[in-house]
C-alpha cells in the first residue's frame, strides 16, 4: 500500500491498541467464514408461522377481482391479506414519495408487485395457499422505455402524483429532472476544433447480495410489534412502517438482525411490513424468507440508462464543452430515483475542468422493475459513458488517453458545473499516474512450460480456446462521486457510548442505529473508541432503534458520518471523566489543572506519558453514558432550473487500469488484472480499505462483461430471475487487483477520512471497456459486453 501526505489528525490516544490506522481484524469473521454467522433468516421463534407473498404475473393491469377463499381453506393458514384488508388508510410507502402500495391497490404496475399475503404453520403450506388465490386481471399497455412513458397517449403510471417537483417536469411520467447548466455550451462548441459524440446504453444490475430478504416480526402484549431484519437504514424503515399499521413509533421495535451485504438494494422496504401485518392479524411470529427467484423481484436494482454525449476540445486537448442528455429508467415507483438522477446530472461531466457544460438527467415512470440505490448511485452510469468520450476524444486528437485526462483533470480549488468549489484533495491527475506506473502483468500467462494452463484464458475452465486468436488490450478510467447525503439533506448519526468498571477493568460500549451489512463499521467504531477512550476492551452492542438514527448505510457515509458520532460522543464522555477526575485528585497533583491530559492504556496520563490515575480510579462505581448526534457541514439543493449549488459534502477519486485478453474469433474475454489507485483520506482500517476498493470493483468488473437483468421490451417481464441465468463475478473470473492507496487528509472530516466503498465501482467498468476496445478496435457503447458483439453476431 503507498501512502502519500497528512494521515488527518488524531485527537488522542493514537498509541492504544487495536486503535484507528491499525488492521484490525472483523469481530464477525471467522463465524462468517466457517458458516457460523446468524443470518436474519435463520432466526426461529417458537410458534412462528411463515408468511409468504403472492406477485403479479403480468407487468401493467387492473385487477378485476382476488379470490382467496381457496386459500383461507386451506389446513395451516391463518390468514390471508389482500389491499382491502390493510389495517389503516395509510396504504402507501417511499423512500422519497409515498407512492408504493403496501399491496396492489387494485393495480399492478410492474411484475412481482405483491399483491396478497398469507401466513401459515409451515413455509410450503404458506407456498401453496398462495398459489390457490386466484386474480383476474385485465392487461393493460405496457410502458418501457422513453418512447412509450413520454408519448401523447402513455399510460399514466401515477396520475394522482402530486409532490413539489411536479412543475418542472414535462411529463407525469418523469420522476424526476435535473438540469445542470454553467457558460455557454453553444459557443465554445464554435470554437472547438474537435467534437466528438456518442450514444450509451448501461444495463440493468442486480446487487447479487448474499443473503435474500428476510425477517421476523413478534407481536408484543403492548400492541406494538417487535421486527428482527436485515436492512441498511433502521429508522427509515420504521418512519415508512408505524403509519401502515397504525402504531406510534416506539411502538415499533426494530432490531438489526445478521445482514448478507446489501449494496443499496435493502435500502427500500421489501418483507418488513408484511411480515408485521400478518403478525398482528394472528398475534404470532411471523418470519418471511424469500428465496433466490423471489429476491429478483423483491428488491430495487440499479437504474439502466441510455445517455447522449458530446464532447469538444481544442487541438491541444483542453476541453471546451460537454453536452449530455442521461435518461434512467426508474421503473414502477420512485424508490430514490430523485437522488439518483441529481448525482448523475451533478457528477455528469466527470473529474475534469469545464467551464462550458449543458447537462440534463431525468429519470421515469415505466412498467419495468422498480429501481433505486445501487453502489455508485447515478455516478456509475455517467462514468461509463463521459470515460468513453474521453478515450474516443483521445483517438481523435492522436494523444495518449492518459495524458489526455490528467491535461483536463481537476484539483483542489477547482470549480464543478454546479458551481460548487472542491475544497479537498482531489488527486485525480497523481491517480492516474500512479496506476499507469504500476507494473504490468505478465503477457501469455497461459503458455507454461507444461503447456497451455486453460484457467488463464478467454473461457476459463470451459475449455473453448487455446490462445490461437487472443488478443490483449488496456484500459484506463477515472471517476468521481460524492460521499454522504446530498442537496441539503440533514444528514446526521447518533452515536451511545458507555465507559464503565466491569472486574476492575474499564470497558466500553458503542450503541449506535448503524446497519452492518458486511462494510465493516462495527471494526471501525471500536477502533475509534479505542483511541478516543484509550481503552482496549470496547463492545459494539447490536443496531436497534433504541438510540437515535445512524441514517443509510450507503453513499459510502458511514464512517464518516457515523465514525464522527462515535467519536464525537467519545470525546464528551472523554471530558467528563477528566472533569470528574479533576474533582476527586486536582488538589493532590497540579498537572489535573495545567497538563494536557489523555486517556491512555486504561490510564489518565498527561501528554508527555505522566500517569496520573488508574481510569477504573477515577470511574470507581458510576458510569459515564453520553448520547450526541454528529453532523456534517450543510449542502444545498440543486437549483432545479439551473442545477447550480454546494449540492456535496465531499467527493472521492479512483482510477484504474484495465488488462484483458479478447478471443476474438470466439468473442470470450479473461480480464487478467484491475489495478487501481485510489485516495482515502485516512485509513482508519488499512485491511478493510483495500477490502472495500476490492469489492467494489469486482462489482463494476460484473456490469462490464457479464451482469444485466433482462427485460422483455413487449411484456416488461424479467426473463432471467436466478444466478443461474444472471451472472455474477466467481473467484475464476476476478482478476488480480492490486490497490495504491493514497492518503490526502480532508481536514473537513473526521481523521481527514473519505467515503471508499463506491468510487472503485465507477471507474472500473469503463477501464475494462476500454482496454477490450483496444484490444478488438470496436466501438462498444453499451454493458455488458457479450460474445456477440465482439464477433459481430449481434
Amino acid at each position: 500500500m503507498g501512502t502519500t501526505g497528512l494521515p488527518g489528525a488524531l485527537t488522542q490516544g493514537s498509541r492504544t491498541r487495536g486503535g484507528i490506522g491499525e488492521s484490525t481484524l472483523r469481530p464477525d469473521g471467522t463465524l462468517k467464514v466457517t458458516g457460523e454467522f446468524a443470518y436474519s433468516s435463520d432466526m426461529w421463534h417458537e410458534d412462528m408461522l411463515w408468511g409468504q407473498i403472492l406477485r403479479s404475473t403480468v407487468a401493467h393491469a387492473e385487477i378485476l377481482s382476488i379470490d382467496t377463499a381457496e386459500a383461507l381453506a386451506t389446513p395451516g393458514v391463518y390468514a390471508v391479506m389482500t389491499y382491502d384488508d390493510l389495517p389503516t388508510e395509510v396504504r402507501r410507502y417511499g423512500l422519497e414519495y409515498q407512492d408504493t402500495p403496501v399491496l396492489a391497490d387494485g393495480r399492478v404496475r410492474h411484475h412481482g408487485e405483491p399483491v396478497a399475503i398469507v401466513a401459515a404453520d409451515h413455509p410450503e403450506t404458506a407456498r401453496r395457499a398462495a398459489a390457490k388465490i386466484k386474480v383476474d386481471y385485465r392487461e393493460l399497455p405496457v410502458v418501457t422505455d422513453e418512447l412509450s412513458a413520454l408519448a401523447d397517449d402513455a399510460p399514466l403510471l401515477h396520475p394522482d402524483r402530486d409532490d413539489h417537483h411536479a412543475r418542472h417536469v414535462a411529463h407525469p411520467n418523469i420522476v424526476h429532472r435535473q438540469p445542470v447548466v454553467r457558460g455557454d455550451a453553444d459557443a465554445a462548441a464554435a470554437r472547438a476544433d474537435v467534437i466528438v459524440t456518442g450514444d450509451y446504453v448501461f444495463g440493468m444490475q442486480d446487487q447479487a447480495f448474499l443473503g435474500p430478504e428476510s425477517g421476523l416480526a413478534v407481536p408484543s402484549e403492548d400492541g406494538g410489534v417487535d421486527l428482527y431484519v436485515a436492512t441498511q437504514w433502521l429508522h427509515s424503515d420504521l418512519r415508512q412502517i408505524a403509519p401502515v399499521l397504525g402504531l406510534p413509533e416506539d411502538k415499533v421495535r426494530m432490531t438489526l438482525s445478521g445482514v448478507g451485504g446489501a449494496f443499496g438494494g435493502r435500502e427500500d422496504l421489501s418483507m418488513q411490513i408484511h411480515a408485521c401485518l400478518l403478525a398482528m392479524r394472528t398475534g404470532k411470529p411471523v418470519k418471511i424468507v424469500y428465496n433466490r427467484f423471489e429476491s429478483f423481484f423483491g428488491h430495487v436494482h440499479r437504474h439502466p440508462a441510455r445517455l447522449h454525449y458530446e464532447h469538444g476540445a481544442t487541438r491541444d486537448g483542453r476541453l471546451t464543452h460537454v453536452r449530455c442528455r442521461i435518461v434512467l429508467d426508474g421503473g414502477a415507483y420512485a424508490s430514490a430515483s430523485p437522488a439518483v438522477v441529481g448525482n448523475a446530472a451533478s457528477l455528469g461531466i466527470g473529474p475534469y475542468v469545464v467551464d462550458d457544460v449543458d447537462v440534463e438527467a431525468v429519470a421515469l415512470y415505466t412498467n419495468n422493475p422498480p429501481c433505486g440505490a445501487m453502489r455508485g448511485f447515478g455516478a456509475v452510469q455517467a462514468c461509463f459513458a463521459y470515460e468513453a468520450q474521453m478515450d474516443k476524444l483521445a483517438s481523435e486528437l492522436g494523444m495518449d488517453p492518459v495524458e489526455l485526462r490528467q491535461l483536463n483533470a481537476m484539483e483542489q480549488g477547482s470549480l464543478l458545473p454546479t458551481g460548487q468549489v472542491v475544497d479537498s484533495p482531489a488527486p485525480v491527475a497523481e491517480l492516474l499516474r500512479r496506476v499507469k506506473a504500476m507494473p504490468m502483468p505478465p503477457e501469455r500467462q497461459w503458455e507454461s512450460t507444461d503447456g497451455v494452463d486453460v484457467r488463464q484464458l478467454p473461457g476459463g475452465l470451459s475449455n473453448t480456446t487455446h490462445g490461437e486468436g487472443v488478443v490483449r488490450g488496456v484500459g484506463y478510467a477515472v471517476g468521481i462521486k460524492n460521499v454522504g447525503f446530498s442537496e441539503g439533506f440533514d444528514d446526521y448519526s447518533t452515536a451511545k457510548v458507555r465507559l464503565e468498571v466491569v472486574a476492575g477493568e474499564p470497558v466500553v460500549t458503542v450503541h449506535t442505529a448503524m446497519a452492518e451489512v458486511g462494510q465493516g463499521g462495527v471494526t471501525v467504531h471500536a477502533q475509534i473508541a479505542r483511541t478516543e477512550l484509550g481503552v482496549t476492551q470496547v463492545t459494539i452492542h447490536p443496531a436497534d432503534t433504541r438510540v437515535g438514527s445512524a441514517g443509510s448505510t450507503s453513499a459510502s457515509r458511514q464512517t464518516y458520518m457515523t465514525g464522527g458520532a462515535v467519536r464525537n460522543s467519545c470525546e464528551l464522555v472523554r471530558d467528563k471523566v477528566l472533569e470528574r477526575g479533576r474533582r476527586l485528585f486536582g488538589t493532590y497533583h497540579p498537572a489535573w489543572a495545567t497538563a494536557e491530559l489523555l486517556l491512555e492504556g486504561g490510564k489518565v496520563v498527561t501528554d508527555g506519558g505522566e500517569v496520573l490515575a488508574p481510569l477504573a480510579d477515577v470511574l470507581g462505581d458510576e458510569a459515564v453514558e453520553i448520547e450526541a448526534e454528529w453532523r456534517h457541514r450543510p449542502t444545498q439543493a440543486f437549483d432545479l432550473e439551473t442545477g447550480q449549488g454546494d449540492g456535496h459534502v465531499q467527493y472521492s477519486f479512483a482510477a484504474h487500469r484495465a488488462v484483458v485478453e479478447v478471443d476474438t474469433e470466439l468473442g470470450l474475454v479473461k480480464v487478467v488484472e484491475l489495478a487501481c489507485a485510489q485516495d482515502v483520506g485516512k485509513a482508519l482500517n488499512p485491511l478493510s480499505v483495500v477490502g472495500q476498493i476490492q469489492g467494489g470493483t469486482t462489482q463494476g468488473l460484473g456490469v462490464a462483461v457479464m451482469e444485466e437483468i433482462i427485460v422483455d421490451p413487449r411484456t416488461a417481464k424479467v426473463r432471467n430471475p436466478s444466478f443461474t441465468d444472471y451472472l455474477i463475478p466467481t473467484i475464476l473470473d476476478t482478476p488480480t487487483i492490486p490497490v495504491d492507496v493514497l492518503e490526502l487528509a480532508d481536514h473537513n472530516a473526521p481523521y481527514g477520512l473519505r467515503g471508499v466503498g463506491e468510487a472503485p465501482t465507477l471507474s472500473s467498468t469503463p477501464a475494462v471497456l476500454a482496454a477490450i476496445r483496444n484490444a478488438t478496435g470496436l466501438e462498444l457503447n453499451r454493458t455488458p459486453v457479450r460474445p456477440e458483439h465482439l464477433t459481430g453476431t449481434a
